[in-house]
């Protein structure tokens, strides 16, 4: 693409825009040229503290695409509306960094994905947590053979979600958030997939699904705030069971599990396990054949995906990979396709709760 500078226009004004903003101010290839929000105050809002001065406001989608020298849109907005965002911004020919979840269902997912191979835009979804300093560092282990081929992965998403979080009232609704996998949980899904995997930059594919369900949450209005160690009453209830358990088999022959539970008393946390026939990784602990003379975990100083604080993850690593691409004309290996096998996952366990048993990927309408 013969662009020397990408104008962007950030769709969505909520929490985690101001990171993506961060991340395009800092990149000599980006300039923000306009911020949409369905409250032209809270758009406003996000450009002030951004310090942006030279940007347009919208409180249109339509009209915001029309803007002059729009080349990338940020997808920001709550995830039951991303579709027909998505749809939106392919039609009007832009690349696209889109937020997770993609997609509420099955039939969005693939909607998403014929318009945007129909327009021929390049996108990359934010699973972020592929940039975190330790994610990076495993998939180079990975890689480099110190733990052979793995046969046994396991990550978890341990978030008690509240009201603590502004987009919760959204996402605690099986219509809007559908599900704890979808919500939050679909970071560690996408982990899972990742360290299934000892291509340094390409995700295992699942080829079958089971799933259980569970927990006390559900329905109840008594809330946790993880961020203060306290509770309340008379808190709108989440919809959907708040513990997700699932077992997944890779075509590589690589078993996984995942787990989603938003209803832990404790802070959040992201473990990760991975066990190969050559070594073991146990989060930053290390355990080789490289090391043929340990007697103890080698411990990596690293940073952990250990928040959930949207501050704390590596959106500046992923905004800078997807200008590159656009700059090299490349697909991202965390692009909406690929993404989609991510999500194609969640959905197989909510059908493996109706059906009551396995279920084969890929997934048919």
């Amino acid at each position: 693409m013969a662009t020397s500078v990408f104008g962007v226009l950030v769709h969505g004004a909520g929490w985690v825009s101001s990171q993506h903003i961060a991340a395009y101010q800092k990149n000599p290839a980006t300039e923000i040229r306009a911020i949409c929000d369905r409250s032209l105050e809270r758009a406003q809002a996000r450009a002030k503290s951004a310090g942006l001065t030279n940007v347009a406001i919208y409180d249109d989608f339509e009209k915001a695409l029309r803007h002059p020298g729009i080349d990338i849109v940020s997808i920001c907005t709550p995830q039951h509306v991303h579709c027909e965002n998505v749809l939106a911004a392919a039609a009007a020919g832009k690349h696209m960094v889109i937020e997770k979840p993609v997609a509420i269902n099955l039939t969005q997912l693939r909607m998403m994905q014929q318009a945007v191979k129909k327009a021929g835009v390049r996108t990359v979804v934010s699973f972020v947590l592929r940039w975190n300093p330790l994610f990076r560092t495993l998939k180079a282990l990975l890689a480099d053979g110190a733990l052979g081929q793995p046969y046994y992965v396991e990550t978890d998403y341990l978030s008690y979600n509240g009201s603590w979080w502004s987009g919760w009232n959204d996402a605690r609704t099986i219509e809007q958030g559908v599900s704890a996998l979808l919500v939050g949980g679909c970071h560690a899904v996408d982990a899972l997939r990742w360290f299934a995997s000892t291509e340094q930059f390409k995700a295992a594919d699942a080829e079958e699904v089971f799933a259980v369900s569970g927990g006390r949450r559900k329905g109840q209005t008594r809330e946790y705030n993880p961020l203060t160690n306290t509770w309340t009453d008379n808190a709108p209830p989440m919809e959907y069971d708040g513990l997700e358990v699932v077992l997944v088999k890779f075509t590589n022959g690589v078993v996984g599990k995942v787990s989603a539970n938003a209803e832990c008393i404790m802070p959040y946390r992201f473990p990760i396990r991975i066990f190969g026939d050559r070594g073991t990784a146990f989060d930053n602990r290390v355990w080789s054949h490289k090391f043929p003379d340990q007697t103890d975990w080698v411990t990596i100083p690293t940073i952990a995906p250990d928040s959930s604080d949207v501050t704390h993850h590596p959106f500046q690593a992923e905004i800078d990979h997807f200008v590159e691409c656009l700059q090299k004309g490349t697909e991202s290996h965390c692009n909406l396709d690929d993404a989609a096998k991510t999500h194609e996952i969640v959905f197989a366990a909510l059908e493996c709760y109706r059906q009551r048993r396995p279920i084969r990927l890929p997934l048919a309408e």
